[in-house]
């Protein structure tokens, strides 16, 4: 997606950073925008921030990170990131690729072709690296497996981390959705596989592969490998109290801790995070500053996720909407129990947006329009923000 890239970065070199005044008058509306939300929608608390073209980031909390116990959401609360985490795998697989250790053009085989579960993967032997990054390699997900949600409470309920090759084993034997590279249909799954791929490629688990690479020299401190119940600084995270996962609606006990086991997600996510976090990160994916070499154009480089939506495509880790009001949007939305998040890039305007939310009530369902609405709210702000 070349064509992207030249009004990209027209945008950061053309736009004027804010003054001070001015960057006090954005902290006050974003403030303003989560409050007045929690307000109309009534969720337990969220955070928000915004990155200016210039890598200023302004961020804001609302609301309670604890009801109970009446704790503040504060900038520095965590949330779990879930599907956001795929953008840091993605660029991992770029970095490596740029290293000259792997190429997207490999077949999976070439890294895990000698697993004794190979074989019995669908389309085992003809999946490539690219397309277990766009989803489009046909693998099916293993989150919609019937097996694995009768398996869900026993696989989050104690303290040792399911391997990658239990959530695999949950689609070995079954049927390609399609033949490998024809078509789109997200796979939590492949991104397992991924992770196991840079594993092989490196000798190195792949959270502390993306904690060295990423989060250590980018300052995104804020941000941690969610592999344990035990998470400093999480927001307790609330459910409906009919959730389908059985879970009560407090999502964690007395002391924080929560009541499920999170590295049940993997490489399919796997981060616990900030919104001041993924603002920061989006900005510096998006503008080709998060890595040395060249990536930006294999980043973007997308395809249809649909014959009927042919504006929305899906690159490496990233959605693209390529056609919006706004110009076109790189980013990532995720949701795990108890939890929604957001990332956008709105690429005309230099501009990065992120948000979490502590409940997913009416996310599941489709019966709230909250996210989408507070996207909307927080672009708006931003953009008008600028000279």
């Amino acid at each position: 997606m070349l064509r992207f890239i030249p009004a990209l970065l027209f945008a950061i070199s053309a736009t004027a950073p804010l003054q001070a005044q001015d960057t006090t008058r954005l902290a006050d509306g974003l403030q303003g925008v989560l409050d007045t939300f929690r307000d109309r929608y009534g969720f337990p608390g969220a955070t928000a921030a915004i990155t200016l073209p210039d890598g200023t980031v302004i961020a804001a909390a609302t609301g309670l990170a604890d009801v109970e116990v009446g704790m503040p959401m504060t900038p520095d609360s965590r949330m779990l990131a879930a599907s956001i985490g795929k953008t840091f795998v993605a660029a991992t697989v770029l970095a490596l690729e740029n290293e000259g250790r792997l190429s997207r053009a490999d077949l999976l085989a070439d890294h895990l072709g000698d697993r004794d579960w190979f074989d019995d993967l669908p389309n085992a032997g003809l999946m490539t690296l690219d397309q277990l990054l766009h989803h489009t390699s046909g693998l099916p997900d293993h989150v919609y497996q019937p097996a694995f949600q009768a398996a869900w409470a026993e696989m989050t309920s104690g303290e040792i981390p399911v391997t990658s090759e239990r959530l695999i084993g949950f689609v070995t034997g079954l049927e390609p959705m399609f033949e490998a590279g024809t078509a789109w249909a997200y796979s939590d799954t492949g991104y397992i596989l991924l992770g196991l791929v840079i594993e092989d490629v490196t000798g190195t688990p792949w959270e502390d592969v993306v904690r060295t690479r990423f989060l250590g020299p980018l300052k995104l401190l804020g941000t941690i490998p969610s592999d344990r119940r035990d998470l400093p600084d999480l927001a307790v995270g609330y459910l409906a109290s009919d959730n389908p996962f059985g879970l009560p609606a407090r999502t964690a006990d007395a002391e924080g801790r929560l009541l499920w086991n999170p590295a049940v997600e993997g490489a399919g996510g796997g981060l616990a995070s900030t919104s001041r976090d993924l603002a920061l990160w989006g900005h510096l994916l998006f503008t080709g500053s998060a890595m040395e070499g060249p990536y930006l154009e294999r980043l973007l480089d997308a395809v249809p996720v649909s014959a009927d939506t042919p504006d929305v495509l899906y690159g490496a880790g990233v959605a693209i909407y390529v056609d919006t009001p706004l110009g076109p949007v790189y980013g990532h939305g995720s949701w795990i129990p108890a939890y929604v998040s957001s990332l956008r890039h709105y690429a005309d305007h230099g501009l990065t947006v992120a948000f979490q939310i502590n409940t997913d009530t009416g996310f599941l369902d489709g019966t709230s329009d909250l996210a989408a609405t507070l996207e909307g709210a927080l672009a708006d702000l931003a953009i008008k923000a600028l000279p």
